[in-house]
């Protein structure tokens, strides 16, 4: 497996780790689970900036 922030968010962020489990479970292959994690965190950023805000993480 490569290194990417995706990787450590998988790991250290239980809302993205659930994403990639859950299309990991679904049979979906590592890159397009991580692809869509990568997206959701592009999403999130755009929304942070847009919006002015900092990120606050939420209890699982």
């Amino acid at each position: 497996m490569f290194y990417s922030p995706v990787n450590q968010g998988r790991f250290n962020n239980a809302q993205f780790g659930q994403v990639y489990k859950t299309l990991s479970d679904a049979g979906k292959p590592a890159k397009v689970a991580i692809t869509a994690v990568m997206r959701k965190l592009i999403v999130l950023a755009n929304a942070l900036i847009r919006d002015d805000r900092k990120w606050a993480q939420t209890a699982p």
